[in-house]
């Protein structure tokens, strides 16, 4: 089973590093690629206002978030409600790091100690759209993905957006994919034949430079994004060590 979550949060303003927090968070799991309903949706009182401009976007008001509980109250639920998943997040840096000084003034590690890895979809769509915009709404827009009811930014209705554009995003690698679904399909209908691959000599397609410096600096943006806890930049430095 590939469990996976789409996270999103809002925030009082642009720096963790300089006091900001989270105001809101929102997830939605998906197994094998498809949205399960199971969600978790959480509104965070941050202890301090609202820059002006975050308020325009996300419209929560120190007065709304005044009663709701701190993040210290509800870390546990958070964690244990990702624990062991692969998380896609749309500019992972950003929510990342405002999760991860969450968790630095609790006195916890890191946010990847928890997960299994990050998927950060802004990355994905640079590559696939260079030099367009990739803002979620954009996206959006370009991959049919309706988000006429997103007015303000919400934690919550954001996810379940990204979800449907990461979906799409990698529609392609479906047909990569071997399942057990057409044979326990009882739909009627005309069934793809099946080819035995073992007769056909398949070319190697070699990726040219810019190929491998785009994969690269894909890597790079992931393994930032991760705080430098990637498994491969894990095995180059023992590879580096070793005499």
């Amino acid at each position: 089973m590939s469990r996976q979550i789409v996270f999103d949060t809002e925030t009082t303003g642009l720096s963790a590093e300089n006091g900001d927090r989270i105001v809101e968070i929102g997830c939605v799991e998906l197994v094998n690629r498809k949205l399960t309903g199971n969600h978790l949706h959480l509104y965070i009182n941050p202890e301090r206002d609202s820059d002006e401009g975050a308020l325009r976007v996300h419209g929560l008001t120190t007065a709304f978030l005044r009663d709701k509980p701190k993040f210290a109250e509800v870390a546990d639920q958070i964690l244990d409600f990702m624990q062991g998943a692969e998380i896609i997040i749309h500019n992972a840096a950003f929510d990342v790091g405002f999760i991860n000084k969450e968790l630095e003034l609790l006195g916890r590690p890191p946010f990847t100690t928890y997960v299994s890895g990050i998927i950060d979809t802004l990355a994905m769509a640079k590559e696939m759209f260079p030099g367009k915009r990739n803002s979620l709404d954009a996206l959006c827009d370009r991959l049919d993905v309706d988000n006429s009811g997103r007015t303000l930014h919400g934690a919550l209705l954001d996810a379940e957006l990204l979800a449907d554009v990461y979906i799409n995003l990698t529609r392609g690698q479906d047909a990569l994919l071997m399942t057990d679904d057409a044979q326990e399909s009882s739909t009627p209908g005309p069934q793809a034949a099946h080819i035995d691959l073992r007769g056909f000599q398949l070319p190697v397609l070699r990726a040219n430079a810019q190929e491998q410096a785009a994969h690269e600096d894909v890597l790079a943006q992931i393994d930032k994004a991760s705080g430098g806890k990637t498994i491969w930049r894990f095995y180059e430095s023992n590879e580096k060590a070793v005499p």
